[in-house]
């Protein structure tokens, strides 16, 4: 990618907006950046203007300007006006992770993508990767780490042969173009993004774009437990090798026979390494552990990271237990699925707190898991309906998170589960679900 002395425009900073500045001034573009937000509550704005960045609104007439490029926030939605008006009058628009991919030197691409699960498995290879490849491992993407940012802090812009444990999200892939990775996997497809995609086939197409680079060489991992993503890749094949995975079937080529996860008939990792809980987990070891031999890593390398892991931040993280109440944090259950696994890892007792950001999701899928649940406490823009859904006139329904907890503190007595999974995004009172969850987690231990 010909960067030099270029018009781009990058829409929205944040993060990986700032990383991609960063990136393209690097290459010696001209940028401009427009923001929704006012210039005052743009803390880098000196900065930035120091490198002679231009800082606009985000009105009409910077949308109808000329430019060769345009950056967008995995956030802006690819379907609005603005962005349909530049790629109508040929302008490519492309986010984040293209960016990084198209100017940084050769790398391994091993790209998790996937309704649930995805933060879980890519922190897993990471760990492998790490011990594996001491020094050129890094842990990227959706995660939280924006891959310009990995490229520029490595010096992989000019240094080859890393691997890249990358998580990577719709949001991401809708504007990918030559986007290549090594290995890939769809974890699963669930119904999540309806309101940023504008429907489910339009959210489960634009995960199949994960592979759609890739060719000889390369390999796919295929959930065959997940008839939703056997359906998408029939209907959109697969242009390299694919490798089977299944918890429950022993005929595919990554699989659990004799007490262990076998790939290609060869015994690779005890179960008895693995000390995370839950058959969801099982599952994203299972891919880990077949990616990291897909990129022909040795098993006692992989047995030794596996057993070492115990798990990330915010996916149903254990955070205190209180007079006999014990509290988890799953500030990343941010769609029904994922709440629904959060629920299945508990027998009974659970008081669970629900809310945020509206997606419209049906709760109905969830309601039927709810045997386990004693209690449900809604929170936030959309905690009414998601209470009425789940549990009619019974639903206790508060303002906010710290009345949440307050109301479940009342509730429940020795032996009961206070799980935080939202079934939702946090936007509308904080800024993702990490900052949910750590607040959380901070009210908890103020008990």
């Amino acid at each position: 990618m010909e960067l030099a002395g270029k018009r781009v425009l990058v829409i929205g900073l944040a993060r990986s907006g700032l990383a991609a500045v960063k990136v393209l001034l690097r290459f010696g573009a001209q940028v401009t950046v427009t923001e929704s937000k006012p210039k005052e509550q743009i803390k880098e704005l000196p900065a930035l203007e120091a490198l002679g960045v231009e800082i606009t609104p985000q009105t009409p007439d910077v949308f109808e300007a000329d430019y060769d490029l345009v950056v967008k926030n995995p956030g802006v939605p690819f379907r609005s006006p603005m962005i349909e008006g530049l790629q109508a009058r040929g302008i490519p628009v492309i986010t984040e992770i293209e960016l990084a991919y198209q100017v940084a030197a050769p790398q391994h691409y091993i790209a998790i993508t996937g309704t649930n699960g995805k933060t879980t498995t890519t922190t897993l290879l990471y760990e492998i990767l790490r011990r594996a490849f001491p020094g050129k491992a890094h842990l990227s993407g959706n995660i939280g780490i924006p891959l310009c940012e990995t490229l520029l802090e490595s010096g992989l812009l000019e240094t080859p042969g890393h691997y890249i444990a990358l998580e990577i999200s719709n949001f991401q892939l809708v504007n990918i173009d030559r986007f290549r990775p090594e290995v890939s996997v769809i974890i699963n497809l669930t119904p999540d993004h309806v309101d940023f995609m504008g429907g489910l086939d339009a959210y489960y197409r634009s995960k199949v774009r994960v592979y759609e680079n890739t060719g000889a060489g390369d390999v796919f991992l295929r959930n065959a437990d997940d008839p939703v993503v056997t359906e998408y890749t029939a209907a959109y094949p697969v242009p390299c090798d694919v490798w089977d995975f299944s918890l429950d079937r022993a005929d595919t080529a990554v699989c659990i026979r004799d007490g262990a996860i076998t790939v290609h008939g060869e015994p690779v990792l005890p179960l008895s390494c693995i000390r995370l809980v839950g058959r969801h987990n099982l599952q994203n070891v299972i891919i880990a552990v077949a990616a990291a031999k897909a990129l022909g890593i040795e098993n006692e390398i992989i047995r030794d990271a596996v057993a070492a892991f115990t798990g990330v931040e915010h996916r149903i993280e254990f955070v205190r237990e209180k007079d006999g109440v014990k509290y988890y944090n799953d500030s990343k259950g941010t769609n029904t699925d994922a709440t629904i696994t959060a629920v299945r890892a508990f027998d009974c007792g659970v008081i669970l707190l629900v809310g945020g950001f509206e997606k419209g999701l049906s709760m109905a899928p969830l309601k039927a898991e709810l045997a386990p649940v004693k209690a449900v406490i809604g929170y936030g823009a959309c905690g009414r309906r998601l209470t009425d859904e789940l549990v009619g006139p019974d639903g206790i329904v508060v303002d906010d998170l710290p009345a949440a907890v307050a109301e479940a503190v009342k509730l429940a007595v020795p032996g009961d589960t206070v799980l935080l999974s939202p079934t939702t995004s946090s936007f509308d009172q904080y800024t993702c679900f990490e900052e949910r969850g750590d607040h959380f987690k901070a009210i908890v231990n103020a008990l």
